[in-house]
C-alpha cells in the first residue's frame, strides 16, 4: 500500500505554521465551534470554502456535492443543514456555484456516465436535477452560445438551490421561530478568484429577495 508521506509532512508543516502564527490556535478550535456561516458548494477540489473566503478553520461549517444541489430526498444534506440551524445557530447560509462546473456541463451534454460502465450510475441520477434547472429555464437559455448557455445555468443553478434551502421545513421553522438567518446565492470565478453576489437571498425580517 502506497502511503502518502507527502500529505502528512504538509500537514505538519500546516499545522508548525498555524502554533507559529498563534500559540494557542489548536487549544481554542478545539474547545467550540461556533461558525456563523454554512457554505453548501460544489466537490469540485479548484473551489475550497474556507481559502475563497479566507476565514480559518472553525469560522465556515460546510457541506459540498457535486454542482452544489440541495434537494429534499437528499438527507446528507438536509441534516448538514439542520445541524447547522439548529444546533449550530448559523446566521447565514451560502449556496455557492461556480462557473466551469463540469456537473453543469455533464448535465448541458446530456452525458450518461452509465453508458461508458455499462451499470446504472448515480451520477446520472444526481444530474437530472441540473437538467431540470435547464427546463424550469429554457426560454432564458434559448439561443445563447455554449460559453454563454453554461454560465448562465451556472447562475440559474444557484438560484433554484437558494429557494430549495428556503423551502426546508428546517429553514421555515427558524424563520418561523424568529431566527436570525439569511439564505444567499453567490457563485465564484474561478478564472479570477473573485465572488459574485446573485441578489436571491432570502431573511426571516423580510422573507423576500434582498
Amino acid at each position: 500500500m502506497k502511503k502518502l508521506t507527502k500529505l502528512f509532512k504538509n500537514n505538519a508543516e500546516w499545522a508548525q505554521n498555524l502554533k507559529k502564527e498563534d500559540p494557542n490556535f489548536f487549544k481554542n478550535l478545539s474547545n467550540q465551534q461556533a461558525p456563523e456561516y454554512l457554505w453548501i458548494g460544489c466537490s469540485d477540489s479548484r473551489v475550497p470554502a474556507n481559502q475563497i473566503v479566507n476565514l480559518a478553520p472553525g469560522e465556515v461549517f460546510v457541506h459540498r456535492n457535486i454542482a452544489n444541489v440541495v434537494v429534499h430526498t437528499d438527507l446528507n444534506c438536509l441534516s448538514v443543514i439542520q445541524f447547522a440551524v439548529d444546533i449550530l445557530k448559523v446566521k447565514h447560509i451560502i449556496v455557492c456555484g461556480h462557473y466551469g462546473c463540469g456537473g453543469i456541463q455533464a448535465a448541458m451534454e446530456k452525458t450518461k456516465f452509465g453508458h461508458k460502465t455499462k451499470k446504472v450510475c448515480m451520477i446520472d441520477n444526481w444530474l437530472g436535477h441540473i437538467e431540470d434547472v435547464a427546463r424550469f429555464h429554457k426560454e432564458k437559455l434559448k439561443g445563447l452560445s455554449e460559453k454563454a448557455h453554461h454560465n448562465l445555468l451556472c447562475e440559474l443553478n444557484v438560484i433554484e438551490q437558494v429557494k430549495n434551502v428556503c423551502n426546508t421545513s428546517i429553514v421555515n421553522k427558524a424563520w418561523n421561530e424568529g431566527a436570525d438567518l439569511t439564505v444567499h446565492g453567490w457563485i465564484y470565478n474561478i478564472n479570477n478568484g473573485i465572488l459574485k453576489d446573485l441578489k436571491t437571498g432570502h431573511s426571516h425580517s423580510a422573507k423576500r429577495k434582498d
